[in-house]
């Protein structure tokens, strides 16, 4: 059985993460890119960050010309199936951005985002391009709320009225023509500006502002750096999950037997309504669990449309359960107690079967397989039983 087809998105835009700035303000010789934040790069964090974003088909990574052959090992396509491109970018920001624009050809929407921002939420950035998609051009940003004083010297000279006054953030989305001829024609001038909007603004085209969070600061000086460790760690702390699963199933003759979604050599296989995979059975009670989704026999009843069901698509549904209660799957872990057969020789094949319905690199997917010793009944080589650990991250 399969998952039934996700409806498809009413608009889709491929993101530009501009990350190819030094890093001088930061105080260390590392590259922006590269500092460690949380013991991970911070271009990591925010290539994550708008993977799991639902409008964002494609993204391109722009880093400094000695940067490409390490970003491009950091975010290999195994891993990060939407990074299309790992590109050099050029000595100011505006030369970064023109550059992966110049990969991002084939797309009516593009977004621009600084990878000096990996605090950014996937919902502002289905907000930015969804409003871009409308108005031609949006900006999330964040309204000014104090007072703001214009100074000459050391001295106030007067109050701005702040009424009208937002701080820009990234990302920044725009249809891809109106933002490339605004490229085209400060390259041709010489104009120089701080942010993607001001170029468009020049074009006397206005730009939409979707209110941000103000968490979603850029990394510029080490006081920033410190602040994004403790948003980090207290955002995650409490955003991880686990669940516990554990099946077991007689084995019978006149049945195949099937383990990870692997049919192995053997002359009994294991009784059930479905294919009885005990490993997949186990895999899926196991985030279920940890989702807070119940079991697989409230999802899936001894109803005759299950009758001899391929675990491992119903795995691929869990998944989809899952996702959509906000959840992606970091790590499973399980464990097959059973005297015979021999599981060794089949443990990669399952791991690899595994890995690819729960969408994950199989390093991220481990089987185990162990014997009773001849004790109980796994023991007698009556049944299988398996116990397994799935830990989930909040999306």
């Amino acid at each position: 059985m399969t998952p039934e087809p996700r409806a498809p998105l009413e608009v889709t835009a491929c993101a530009i993460v501009v990350a190819a700035g030094s890093g001088t303000r930061m105080g260390t010789s590392a590259r922006k890119a590269f500092i460690p934040l949380a013991g991970v790069p911070m271009v990591l964090h925010t290539v994550r960050a708008v993977s799991r974003a639902d409008t964002i088909a494609g993204i391109v990574v722009v880093v400094g010309e000695a940067d490409v052959g390490a970003a491009r090992s950091l975010l290999p396509r195994n891993k990060f199936p939407k990074v299309s491109a790992v590109v050099a970018g050029g000595v100011e920001r505006q030369d970064s951005v023109y550059a992966g624009l110049r990969h991002s050809e084939d797309v009516d929407l593009v977004v621009i985002h600084d990878g000096a921002r990996p605090l950014v939420s996937p919902s502002i950035l289905d907000a930015v391009v969804r409003a871009a998609s409308k108005s031609g051009a949006a900006s999330a940003g964040v309204p000014v709320r104090e007072t703001v004083k214009e100074v000459k010297g050391d001295f106030a000279r007067g109050t701005v009225d702040r009424d009208r006054l937002w701080v820009a953030h990234t990302p920044q989305a725009f249809r891809s023509k109106l933002l490339r001829d605004a490229h085209e024609q400060a390259r041709a001038t010489g104009f120089r500006a701080s942010d993607d909007a001001a170029l468009v603004e020049r074009q006397g085209h206005a730009v939409q502002m979707v209110e941000d969070s103000p968490a979603n600061f850029k990394i510029t000086v080490p006081d920033d750096l410190a602040l994004a460790e403790a948003l980090v760690q207290g955002r995650d702390a409490p955003r991880i999950r686990h669940g516990i699963g554990i099946d077991a199933h007689r084995l019978v003759m006149g049945r195949p037997l099937i383990l990870g979604g692997v049919h192995l050599p053997f002359q009994l296989g294991l009784q059930g309504h479905s294919d009885a995979d005990v490993l997949t059975h186990a895999v899926m009670d196991a985030l279920l669990g940890a989702a807070g989704l119940g079991d697989i026999g409230q999802h899936f009843p001894e109803d005759p449309k299950y009758k001899d069901a391929d675990s491992v698509g119903l795995l691929r549904v869990v998944v989809g359960k899952v996702r959509g209660a906000g959840w992606r799957v970091v790590n499973v872990d399980a464990v097959v107690l059973a005297d015979a057969p021999r599981l060794a020789p089949y443990v990669e094949a399952m791991r690899g079967r595994l890995a690819e319905a729960l969408e994950l690199d199989p390093s991220w997917v481990n089987v185990k397989a162990s014997t009773m010793e001849g004790m109980g009944a796994v023991g007698r080589g009556e049944g299988i039983v398996v116990h397994a650990v799935a830990t989930l991250q909040k999306t």
